[in-house]
């Protein structure tokens, strides 16, 4: 059992991984086989870079001790105003790269008034996704622009791979993830964004930049969450003003689902993408053995606060035991 803990206290994804096993199983058997078809593997990958995409950056961010909850509304800002630019003959390079603009300053406005003001970043944010989310429906001025014939999309929407199984969006996603990965885990930015979330004070006693630690998280989580925008609009061939609403409660609970603390220091990118993965596979599997959609919202509630009660009582025992055996 203390060797159980142990494992936890330094893998808190596998609770999660754990979970997906036995869900993918139970779907499987209900569905009579279907769900691990390569057809429907093909649905649930081909999205998954949407929800992970977003995932990722929440989770960075809330590892240093923040929250971003304007993702959501960014999600959806970053294309329309490429989109309005590519409509307008702009380049798709340039318009991109404008989005992106965009994102940054979102991100940084979001870090510097949290910082700068000394205020909830859940307070920053949430006025930063009403924001966000009305520009959109301005720029857009109540009517999706057109996106032009000839932008190359099959970079990020060609269904690539043995049969066709995973879109360009996927190793875009994969790429992504083994970058953050290495970040959290080889670098010295890492440990300063891990001892920022769960050690401040000791962290900026030793000299740890905390403040540019903060801001660097909440610009990744920004760009992060137009790029997931951007991959989706161009799946849908449309920019529609209200794609991504709910979304940053999504991606803050597949932070926790991975095992990420709330109250900052502790997390993986591994755990981000697994709690994507459930999200994406309650979503689907519930759709596919012919129970009613409407409990998908209800199914991912009752996770999260599973998972907040199970990891905060599994972080205490485990140092309870580590206490005892000093």
């Amino acid at each position: 059992m203390r060797n159980l803990f142990r494992i936890y206290l330094e893998k808190p994804e596998l609770a999660g991984i754990a979970l997906l096993a036995v869900l993918v199983a139970v779907f499987e058997l209900r569905s009579g086989g279907t769900f691990l078809s390569p057809d429907n593997l093909r649905g649930i990958l081909g999205l998954l870079p949407e929800v992970g995409l977003v995932a990722i950056g929440v989770t960075v961010l809330m590892i240093c001790g923040e929250f971003d909850l304007s993702v959501g509304s960014v999600f959806a800002l970053m294309p329309m105003v490429a989109a309005e630019l590519m409509e307008r003959n702009i380049g798709f390079l340039p318009a991109i790269l404008a989005g992106f603009a965009v994102c940054a300053a979102i991100g940084l406005l979001n870090g510097f008034i949290t910082l700068r003001f000394a205020i909830p970043s859940f307070i920053t944010t949430l006025g930063m996704l009403f924001i966000a989310r009305s520009l959109t429906v301005v720029i857009s001025g109540g009517f999706p622009p057109v996106l032009p014939d000839d932008i190359p999309s099959w970079l990020f929407t060609q269904f690539i791979g043995p049969g066709g199984l995973i879109r360009m969006s996927f190793l875009w996603f994969v790429a992504i993830a083994l970058l953050a990965s290495a970040l959290l885990s080889l670098t010295n930015v890492g440990n300063w964004i891990k001892s920022t979330g769960g050690f401040l004070e000791a962290a900026a006693a030793m000299g740890i930049p905390v403040n540019g630690v903060k801001m660097g998280c909440f610009l990744l989580s920004s760009l992060l969450a137009g790029f997931a925008g951007l991959i989706q609009v161009l799946r849908l061939a449309s920019p529609l003003p209200s794609i991504g609403e709910g979304l940053e409660l999504q991606a803050v609970a597949a932070a926790v689902i991975g095992g990420t603390a709330l109250t900052g220091g502790v997390g993986t990118v591994l755990g981000a993408i697994v709690g994507a993965l459930l999200i994406r596979v309650i979503d689907n599997g519930l759709v596919l053995t012919q129970v009613d959609a409407n409990w998908f919202k209800f199914a991912v509630g009752a996770l999260t606060i599973f998972a907040v009660v199970a990891n905060s009582w599994l972080r205490r025992a485990a140092r309870s035991i580590r206490i005892e055996a000093g």
